[in-house]
């Protein structure tokens, strides 16, 4: 599972947490979200993400 960084905040969307107040199971992969997910803390596009490499 991968994680992804809003470049923007710092708010980092966890593929194996997934995010189950906005309906999104554990397990969602990020190419997987909805075309118009936003960041839930600073409302911006899944285009100002970035893979987080470990």
């Amino acid at each position: 599972m991968k994680r992804y960084v809003c470049e923007l905040c710092g708010w980092v969307y966890d593929e194996a947490k997934g995010l189950p107040e906005q309906g999104i199971a554990p397990g969602t992969a990020f190419d997987a979200l909805p075309e118009d997910f936003v960041c839930p803390l600073c409302g911006v596009g899944k285009e100002e993400f970035a893979k987080i490499e470990t």
